[in-house]
């Protein structure tokens, strides 16, 4: 009998990359790999890879640096980069790095088996049937779904359109097929994924989308991931009021409370704008969470500019924030604009605003307590491998201790009682039934 080879797995970056390592994995075993967590028993290293941010490209390079001095040592080993540095550099990677054997593209995941010997597939595609493969899932409660692909919108800070190609959105019916799959399997969660995910648009609009998904036995919540402001609007807003087991959570990214660096951004409406829209919001949906991104000290930011933004964040409350440093990105316009900011500025800009969030996150998690929450468990405890851990439809984590009388288990719906709000997440006990 064969022994199967070893492939170590890597993945940089968002929930898309993270699905679609559930692909690549599940296109490896299909040809004979089982997956390892020690890269030096892995007949195949492969790195899916992000360009969003400098922070994870630096990262992926400081890996790659190493794995090259593995493969001195051991020549046979297969080197593979895929995702959005290898669809954005192709061939020109290829040629800089010899000793890397697979370059594969964003949108080729599906040639991967004709390029375990070496090879580049770096083609766009209009098709969405080639880009909806089998998914090598590891968690068994909480699913992610892609239900478009690409972007339109061409953010000047942002690679997205040049690495995910143009939007590209699935039919109602795969969706639902695969989600009713999911649900039949166990699964309870599932997150619908698209770098834009409510323009979603082809046979039905993303509201329906969403009411078609609902009436799916076994699943129990759904969330989507990212908004674009443009796209919010009443008849989304209505849509989740009304459905129950769309979660009280909602991504939106501001990137920055100035008009002036909105505009010269490319993001296609004001703070005021976007102000509004979170206020319906709190108005059809009381108990839902906002949570945004921030860019700290993109090219031209003034002062004023990053002290509206700090304005912003005071007044619109976000439950939380994934805030950066502006890292320019090639072939994006604001690579050459005018007015880059020092770097010196730009850590200070970002350090104000986290500062700011992190106080606004610590009330508003400490007003949850005392609260009783339905969480649904997701495992053991990061922090402490004895208690357990789980998330409120609102998408907070919540840590708690089980009971003699009752041991949890992922997947488990279960009422907590908030004892004690952090910053980063709420401790709780169980409410004895």
């Amino acid at each position: 009998m064969t022994e199967r080879k070893m492939a170590y797995l890597q993945t940089f970056g968002c929930q898309m990359n993270v699905h679609d390592s559930e692909k690549i994995a599940a296109k490896l075993i299909e040809q004979g790999y089982n997956l390892t967590d020690d890269i030096n028993f892995a007949d195949l290293i492969l790195f899916n890879t992000c360009s969003i941010r400098q922070k994870a490209e630096q990262k992926f390079y400081s890996e790659l640096g190493k794995v090259k001095l593995i493969k001195r040592k051991k020549p046979q080993l297969k080197i593979a980069v895929a995702g959005c540095i290898a669809q954005q550099e192709g061939r020109a990677f290829k040629k800089k790095r010899p000793f890397v054997d697979i370059i594969l593209g964003t949108q080729n995941i599906d040639q991967l088996d004709t390029l375990l010997n070496g090879g580049i597939a770096i083609d766009q595609k209009d098709d969405v049937n080639a880009l909806e493969l089998t998914a090598e899932r590891q968690d068994k409660v909480k699913a992610f779904v892609n239900i478009m692909f690409g972007c339109n919108n061409y953010c000047s800070y942002c690679v997205v359109p040049y690495t995910r190609g143009r939007e590209r959105s699935r039919s109602s019916q795969s969706i639902l097929n695969e989600i009713q799959e999911l649900g039949t399997a166990g699964y309870k969660e599932i997150t619908l994924l698209g770098q834009n995910v409510n323009s979603y648009k082809s046979d039905c609009s993303f509201p329906k989308l969403l009411s078609l998904i609902h009436q799916i036995e076994g699943i129990e919540r759904i969330r989507f991931v990212t908004s674009h402001p443009k796209d919010l609007d009443d008849d989304l807003i209505d849509t989740m009021s009304q459905l129950q087991k769309v979660c009280n959570h909602i991504h939106l990214p501001l990137q920055s409370g100035s008009n002036a660096v909105i505009k010269a951004m490319n993001r296609i409406y004001t703070y005021e704008q976007f102000k509004e829209k979170t206020i319906k919001l709190r108005k059809m949906i009381p108990e839902i969470a906002i949570t945004s991104d921030i860019i700290a000290g993109f090219p031209g930011e003034t002062d004023s500019d990053h002290n509206q933004t700090i304005t912003a964040l005071k007044e619109i409350q976000f439950d939380g924030i994934y805030a950066f440093k502006y890292s320019k990105r090639p072939k994006t316009k604001a690579a050459t604009m005018d007015g880059h900011i020092d770097e010196e500025i730009k850590v200070n800009r970002l350090k104000e605003i986290l500062e700011v969030q992190e106080l606004t996150t610590g009330n508003i998690n400490k007003k949850l307590e005392g609260n009783i929450f339905n969480v649904m468990v997701e495992g053991r405890s990061e922090t402490n491998k004895n208690r357990w851990c789980g998330r409120t439809t609102s998408n907070k984590i919540v840590n708690f201790d089980p009971l003699p009388s009752l041991i949890p288990f992922a997947g488990m719906f279960i009422d907590i009682k908030i004892i004690q709000g952090f910053r980063h997440s709420l401790d709780g006990e169980i409410v004895k039934p």
